[in-house]
């Protein structure tokens, strides 16, 4: 499971201006902060040009893709591969595969707003939030135990599929609530999209705080999504 939260530590290495003038202000880096919590990243492609960085002619998913077909692999919460990464490839998104030490919920960015208000208000614990691109992603418990196998038969029972799950490959046909468990992955911040907007975290816990149970965060999204419905 990930670590405790903590601020992510500085790093010998410096990856441009924006990161360094982002330390003098006392801001986390928004993906140091990520990994040193424990969650598991890979780089990804992002925009050069108004197209993918991939250079693949006729990309079907420019600039919402890891860049390894490893990615399940070689995702890592390692802060000096990430350093590692971040020189190799210093202009790449990232993303972090989810289903093993979190799963993500993912709405509309309205409707994510309003239910990250409710929550607070009721006083219950939530983990990391993004905004991207249009979208709230929260970051909830995964659904299959931590001390769980994912690739061991006899866990196969610990876990089970939802209507909601959404794949990486499915999510013009998921408009509404989308639930990344195995075998998909979200976009983190400072990731870009086509679009030029710049994924940020909008909600950070407080140290320690556990992942909160997805049922519980489910519940309110799916009432917030459907008073948005019925408006």
């Amino acid at each position: 499971m990930p670590r405790s939260w903590r601020p992510a530590k500085n790093r010998k290495r410096e990856y441009g201006a924006s990161r360094t003038a982002a330390r003098a202000d006392g801001v986390p880096d928004p993906l140091e902060r990520l990994v040193a919590a424990g969650f598991a990243v890979v780089p990804a492609a992002a925009p050069r040009g108004g197209s993918c960085s991939c250079d693949r002619v006729g990309c079907p998913t420019p600039a919402a893709h890891p860049l390894s077909r490893a990615w399940q692999v070689e995702a890592s919460a390692d802060p000096d591969q990430l350093a590692r990464w971040r020189v190799r490839h210093p202009e790449a998104n990232y993303v972090s595969p989810t289903g093993k030490t979190h799963s993500v919920l993912d709405v509309p960015d309205q409707a994510g707003a309003d239910a990250l208000q409710r929550i607070l208000v009721t006083g219950t614990a939530l983990g990391p939030v993004a905004e991207v691109d249009g979208r709230y992603l929260f970051f909830v418990a995964p659904r299959i135990p931590a001390d769980a196998d994912p690739d061991h038969p006899d866990d196969e029972d610990e876990w089970w599929s939802s209507s909601l799950d959404c794949r990486p490959g499915t999510l013009e046909d998921t408009p509404g609530l989308r639930w990344h468990d195995r075998g998909s992955y979200v976009f983190v911040p400072p990731s870009v999209s086509m679009s030029g907007r710049t994924a940020r975290w909008v909600y950070w816990p407080a140290e320690g705080t556990p992942l909160p149970d997805s049922v519980v965060v489910l519940e309110v999204l799916a009432d917030v999504l459907a008073e948005f419905s019925a408006a």
